[in-house]
């Protein structure tokens, strides 16, 4: 139970968090919302003639101001009904569970009325917006984390759109070897329709069989990094001549590309 020392501790933190949040709102006019139209805010008789980007930016403003005023007036609010709470006797105590709250959880949050354990913010993070069923229909439901399996998911789609131009420049990849601006988006050295390196240059029948290598400058690639870690490569090597070049496998044998 919360002893007198405590108690008025909390009471003085309370009414001094509502005087700065009364002054604060005094101060910049409610975060300019005293203003009926939103021109006014920005010192201007009509935003008739202004682009359609600064006339975007003023309504981003606008709704950051509501915001910021909505929950200024909500901490007023729960500020107030703390301040009654204490009057009637029923501060520091759970409204879910009826039992004390810790003095330590008081002082961090005085306005609160819920225990650790019952606290409602700790689950809200898993209430997705219901915005997302439209934005972003199936993404959540064709990927299944809990198995790991690999779907085409919103990091997929943020790629495709990526590899076609970003804002970002080569110098912005500290750490990473980039040298051209096509690769300037994340993962942009991910594989593209195979898994395997070897896959962009090798095939076989129907059945799996008669693997074939098809050179080009991925398999290049390959069979140097293979040369430089000093292991082989399992589709075997491929040699080239004036006339033309062949591939070689384990056994000797020898097909035209």
């Amino acid at each position: 139970m919360l002893t007198e020392k405590q108690t008025q501790q909390l009471r003085t933190e309370l009414y001094s968090q509502q005087r700065e949040l009364l002054t604060h709102s005094e101060q910049n006019d409610h975060y300019g919302l005293e203003n009926e139209a939103v021109q006014e805010s920005v010192s201007e008789l009509s935003n008739y003639d202004n682009h359609p980007g600064d006339n975007a930016t003023y309504l981003y403003e606008r709704e950051k101001d509501i915001a910021l005023n909505e929950h200024a007036e909500k901490e007023l609010k729960d500020i107030v009904q703390a301040l009654y709470r204490m009057d009637q006797g029923s501060y520091g105590r759970c409204e879910e569970c009826n039992k004390e709250i810790p003095f330590e959880r008081l002082e961090a949050l005085p306005t609160t009325v819920y225990c650790k354990e019952h606290s409602p913010d700790q689950e809200e993070h898993e209430q997705r917006p219901v915005e997302e069923e439209v934005l972003q229909p199936g993404l959540r439901r064709r990927s299944d984390e809990s198995t790991s399996t690999a779907f085409y998911d919103s990091e997929d789609s943020w790629q495709d759109v990526a590899r076609y131009g970003t804002s970002e420049t080569p110098s912005d990849f500290s750490g990473q070897d980039i040298e051209q601006y096509d690769d300037t988006y994340i993962n942009s050295d991910e594989n593209v329709s195979y898994v395997e390196d070897y896959e962009n240059f090798t095939g076989v029948d129907m059945y799996g069989n008669n693997v074939t290598v098809y050179p080009n400058a991925q398999h290049d690639e390959y069979e140097e990094d293979l040369d430089e870690s000093g292991m082989m490569s399992i589709v075997g090597e491929i040699h080239y001549s004036e006339k033309d070049s062949y591939l070689e496998d384990e056994e000797g044998h020898n097909e035209l590309d």
